[in-house]
């Protein structure tokens, strides 16, 4: 398959109730985000599971972000079964967390300087923290999170100057779905870096403060009941009432019994 570029060619995507999700691999994501930071393209990341289908299947407004990213990438595994479903068989679970990881050794290697916006207070630098010692030379040029409340006109104008002032490649995003993948979208035009990626958990995470699922249970599409037991006053809407919909919606479409019409593609 050729590159994904400017244009979207090359690009191999399906539809999931209304939303584009690329039939990518973790190589090829981070492929076709380096190219972007070689060629200095501007594009942002969504990391795509359930939760966030399901929260841009009932926002028209959040699906026009989804499918206006440079890449969906498939982070959940009902998602790359989806994907094979549809004939897309090379597609393989591009895990936040992981492509973090492998994003931020690249960068070590070639040079890329990163900036991670996000989390809780203090969790930014943390993270910056604990990546730079995992991975040597890489290079953090700044690291930081907003307050929970909305910011105010000024304090998002002082946000992206720090931002564009540290001349990142690579802006890391951990806000949480959907409101990081607003924040990109929003964003996109002010920022000068390349790449903005929205990572959510992986902030939490990498700096421990929230324990991953067994890898077995990540393969078998269980990670959401490891969570779900973890954190279940936060998360039993997502898991409990999320779920049971997106299998239900699913249905009637892959049954042809409902549409969830995706924008014209035209990546081909």
């Amino acid at each position: 398959m050729e590159a994904i570029g400017t244009s979207g060619r090359g690009r191999e995507r399906f539809g999931v109730l209304g939303v584009w999700i690329d039939a990518v691999d973790q190589l090829r994501a981070q492929e076709a985000i380096e190219g972007w930071i070689t060629d200095r393209q501007r594009r942002y990341v969504c990391v795509s599971n359930v939760h966030s289908v399901m929260e841009a299947r009932r926002d028209e407004s959040l699906r026009a972000v989804f499918n206006a990213a440079g890449l969906a990438v498939p982070d959940g595994m009902p998602l790359v079964w989806v994907g094979r479903l549809r004939g897309r068989h090379a597609v393989r679970r591009v895990y936040g967390p992981d492509l973090t990881l492998q994003l931020c050794e690249r960068a070590a290697g070639r040079g890329f300087t990163c900036f991670f916006y996000g989390g809780g207070p203090g969790v930014a630098e943390r993270l910056a923290e604990s990546l730079s010692r995992r991975f040597p030379g890489l290079r953090v040029v700044g690291a930081e999170a907003p307050p929970f409340r909305p910011l105010t006109t000024e304090e998002d104008e002082e946000a992206m100057r720090r931002i564009n002032a540290a001349s990142p490649d690579v802006v890391f995003v951990g806000l949480g779905c959907p409101k990081q993948e607003r924040w990109m979208a929003e964003h996109r035009e002010r920022l000068h870096a390349p790449v903005l990626l929205g990572v959510g958990a992986a902030f939490d995470f990498h700096t421990g403060r929230v324990p991953q699922a067994p890898r077995w249970m990540m393969g078998a599409g269980l990670e959401w009941l490891f969570r779900l037991s973890r954190e279940p006053r936060r998360l039993w809407r997502r898991y409990l009432v999320y779920n049971p919909l997106f299998v239900f919606h699913l249905t009637l479409e892959l049954l042809g019994l409902r549409r969830y019409p995706v924008p014209a593609d035209d990546s081909a």
